[in-house]
């Protein structure tokens, strides 16, 4: 019988502790330890080791590691895991700068290791379920993609914006329910916490393949909206992250007889369906991605490739909202 895959946490804040817990009740998998030069502040390690640095950690004896440290160090900690023929999960974005994120796809293709990146709305079940209808040609023709991502200011955030930090869930999720990467897109932002960064982002975009997208992101509405809507020619899918709900609002092929009502609609309103999905948490579903890929089976991880595009799409959302520009994304 083949050994359980064994990994480390680097990080135990507040996503490095859920990446432990998950990993604590992973079939073919064993957390062997985890690095924070904090300590195990939450509890989160469950009995196994918890050392300060990295390279007590490769000391255990590692597979594969989570990286969930501050953005900033994702790339010291990951070529240092790279270096030493571990298999890596960095939590998004991959790196805070596209150079950075180009550096750590050298690094592990050069290695030969598997590399992904924890975009893990990718995996909430509206999602994984919208993305499976529009794929079936349900909608038809796809014309905009929506997202909306507010509510107030998470603690945890120090070193980022919300564009690297909230955005690039949008931008990933948009370029992989549209398999289309952005062409060109505008952007403003506004700094209102008092924070270096912006806390608010409003970015219009279209894709390679005609697709208008808007997003408006920010931690300053006090209250959760994690929303994405599909518009096409068949009706809008409208998928609530929050509580993994997708809806479909279809066209109606029955008119309207009040004309003054018919006259402001481009179609009619038809039949909308909540669908029952079966619903498991989208970490669960990332890390199993994780494991089948480090065990060479075929799965839909995030690359690095693919992460290393989000951040330049979110570097050109802030060129853009720094110099009120529209940007041409170049690949």
């Amino acid at each position: 019988m083949t050994r359980p895959l064994r990994v480390g946490v680097v990080g135990l804040g507040m996503m490095g502790r859920h990446h432990a817990r998950v990993l604590r009740d992973l079939g073919g998998v064993e957390l062997v330890g985890a690095a924070d030069a904090l300590g195990d502040v939450h509890g989160a390690a469950g009995g196994a080791p918890v050392v300060a640095s990295v390279a007590q950690l490769l000391d255990l004896g590692l597979d594969a590691a989570v990286v969930a440290v501050p953005t900033a160090a994702h790339e010291p900690v990951a070529i240092r895991l790279a270096e030493a023929g571990v298999h890596a999960l960095i939590e998004k974005p991959v790196a805070s700068s596209a150079s950075g994120a180009a550096r750590l796809v050298a690094a592990f293709a050069s290695a030969g290791l598997v590399g992904a990146v924890g975009h893990v709305e990718r995996y909430n079940p509206a999602l994984q379920e919208l993305r499976r209808r529009l794929d079936d040609g349900q909608l038809g023709e796809v014309y905009q993609i929506a997202t909306r991502r507010q509510g107030p200011f998470p603690a945890r955030i120090a070193d980022v914006g919300v564009v690297k930090d909230l955005a690039t869930h949008d931008i990933d999720v948009t370029t992989w329910l549209a398999r289309s990467p952005f062409a060109r897109l505008a952007a403003l932002a506004c700094r209102r916490s008092g924070r270096p960064h912006e806390d608010l982002v409003t970015v219009t975009g279209e894709l390679e393949d005609g697709t208008l997208t808007t997003h408006l992101v920010n931690w300053l509405t006090p209250f959760k909206e994690r929303v994405v809507v599909v518009t096409g020619e068949h009706g809008t899918f409208v998928a609530d992250t929050v509580s993994a709900d997708l809806t479909f609002h279809e066209n109606g092929t029955v008119t309207t007889g009040w004309d003054q009502v018919a006259a402001f609609r481009g179609v009619a309103e038809g039949p909308s369906t909540r669908f029952a999905i079966q619903k498991r948490e989208p970490l669960v579903v990332e890390h199993e991605a994780f494991r089948d890929a480090v065990l060479g089976k075929p799965t839909d991880i995030v690359s690095l490739r693919e992460g290393l595009g989000i951040v330049r799409i979110a570097e050109a959302v802030l060129e853009s909202a720094r110099t009120r520009r529209t940007i041409e994304v170049t690949a």
